[in-house]
C-alpha cells in the first residue's frame, strides 16, 4: 500500500489524481485539502476517508466540519491546516497541486519531513527554485513531475543523463506547446478576445487560471522556469516548439543527437500516475494514440512578437532573484482580473512587462521577500489594472 496526500484535491490535477487512486487499489489517500469548494471535498471525504481534511477558507472549514460531524476526521484551515496535510505522519508523497504561491510552504515543509513531492505547483519551482531545490536534495526526496510536458522529460532521461565521468550528457530540452487556442493570431486579432473565447483550450481540459495562461503562452514561460530548476541545465538549453496536435509532450536532445520523445494522447493521468508509481509503469485505462489516425505531426517556432509572455519569461529568468516572483505574482493577478472581465485580454502580458520594469530586484530573496515581492506585486497591478 503506498500513502498519499493530495493538496487541491477538488481542482483539475486533484480530481484526476483521485481517479487514478480508483484505479489501483494499493493506493491510499491520507490527507486531502481544497480552498473552498466543500461540496465536492465532502463527496471525496466520504468516498476515500482520509485521516485529515484542509479547507484553506476558514469560514467554510467550520461549515464542513458541520456536515462531516457523522465522521471521525478532523478539519483544518488555513496555512496551518495545508501544512499538516503536506506533513501527515503516514503519507508518502505529496501531490502539490494547489493554485497559487500558498503552495509553496507546504511544500517546503513535506520535504523536510521525508516526503516525495509529485507536483504540479508551478509557482513552487518559479519563485523558490533556489529554495526548494538544495532542500530536495539535503533531505534525499524525489521531486516527481506532473505537468505532462516536465514528465515528458524525467520520462526521457531515463534513458541515462550522466556519461562514465558522471557529465551531463543533455544538450537540449524541447519543450512542446500546444500554441492554445489562438496560434497564428496577431495581436490585431486578439483585441476583442473574450474570457470564453480563451477558455477553449484546442487539445486539454484544464482549470480556468492554466488555460488562460496556455492562450497566452505565459504557461510555458513559467514551464521553461521549472524545467531550468528542475533538470538543472542553462536556459539556452531549453527550446520551446509549438507542436499543435498536443501528442509529442517534449524531448529530450542528447549529445549524440539522439532525441527521444514522449509521445501519448493528451491525458493527464498518464503522468500523474507514473509520478505516483515511479519507476514502475502501470496499465492505465483510456484512449491510445493511433499514429495512423493521426496521419502526421507540425512543428513551428513560438511567436514571440505577438504571444509576448514567453518572451517575458526568458527575460525575468535571465534577470533572476525576484524578478520570476514579479512574473508569476503580476500573471496570477491580471489573469484572475481577466476572468472577472475588469481587462482585457491583451492587458495581462502588458501588466507583467509593467511590473517587471517597475521591480527592484533582490538577488537572493528567503521565502518572506518571495511573499512580500508577490504582495507588493499585487498592489501594483491593482492599482495599475
Amino acid at each position: 500500500m503506498k500513502y498519499v496526500s493530495i493538496l487541491g484535491s477538488t481542482g483539475s490535477i486533484g480530481t484526476q489524481t483521485l481517479e487514478v487512486v480508483r484505479n489501483n487499489d494499493d493506493l491510499k489517500v491520507t490527507a486531502l485539502a481544497a480552498a473552498n469548494n466543500i461540496t465536492l471535498l465532502e463527496e471525496q471525504i466520504r468516498e476515500f476517508h482520509p485521516s485529515i481534511v484542509c479547507v484553506y477558507n476558514e469560514e467554510k472549514a467550520e461549515q464542513l466540519k458541520e456536515n462531516i460531524k457523522d465522521l471521525d476526521i478532523p478539519v483544518v484551515s488555513g496555512m496551518d491546516g495545508l501544512i499538516a496535510c503536506a506533513t501527515e505522519s503516514t503519507s508518502e508523497i505529496v501531490v502539490s497541486a494547489v493554485v497559487g504561491m500558498i503552495g509553496i510552504r507546504p511544500v517546503i515543509e513535506a520535504i523536510k519531513a521525508k516526503k516525495d513531492i509529485a507536483f504540479a505547483n508551478k509557482e513552487t519551482l518559479v519563485t523558490a527554485g533556489h529554495i526548494i531545490m538544495p532542500l530536495v536534495k539535503e533531505y534525499g526526496v524525489k521531486m516527481l513531475p506532473v505537468d505532462s510536458e516536465h514528465s515528458a522529460i524525467f520520462q526521457a532521461l531515463q534513458c541515462g543523463d550522466r556519461n562514465q565521468a558522471g557529465e551531463s550528457t543533455v544538450s537540449k530540452i524541447i519543450l512542446t506547446a500546444s500554441g492554445g487556442p489562438f496560434r497564428g493570431r496577431k495581436r490585431e486579432d486578439l483585441k476583442n478576445i473574450q474570457v470564453e473565447d480563451a477558455l477553449k483550450h484546442p487539445n486539454w481540459s484544464m482549470g480556468r487560471k492554466i488555460t488562460i495562461d496556455s492562450a497566452t503562452m505565459v504557461n510555458k514561460g513559467l514551464e521553461v522556469m521549472e524545467a531550468k530548476w528542475l533538470f538543472g541545465v542553462e536556459l539556452d538549453q531549453i527550446e520551446v516548439v509549438i507542436q499543435p496536435q498536443s501528442v509529442i509532450h517534449s524531448a529530450i536532445e542528447y549529445v549524440d543527437g539522439g532525441i527521444i520523445a514522449q509521445m501519448g494522447t493528451p491525458d493527464m493521468k498518464l503522468p500523474i500516475q507514473y509520478a505516483l508509481f515511479y519507476p514502475e509503469r502501470r496499465f492505465l485505462p483510456g484512449k491510445r494514440l493511433d499514429l495512423f489516425e493521426l496521419g502526421s505531426l507540425t512543428f513551428e517556432k513560438p511567436d514571440l512578437t505577438n504571444f509576448p509572455g514567453l518572451r517575458l519569461a526568458y527575460e525575468a529568468m535571465r534577470i533572476g532573484g525576484s524578478m520570476p516572483t514579479v512574473y508569476n505574482a503580476a500573471n496570477e493577478c491580471a489573469v484572475a482580473k481577466f476572468l472577472n472581465r475588469e481587462i482585457s485580454y491583451l492587458a495581462i502580458t502588458e501588466l507583467i512587462e509593467k511590473a517587471m520594469q517597475a521591480h527592484t530586484v533582490i538577488v537572493n530573496p528567503d521565502l518572506d521577500q518571495i511573499l512580500k515581492t508577490e504582495q507588493e506585486t499585487y498592489d501594483f497591478i491593482n492599482r495599475e489594472g
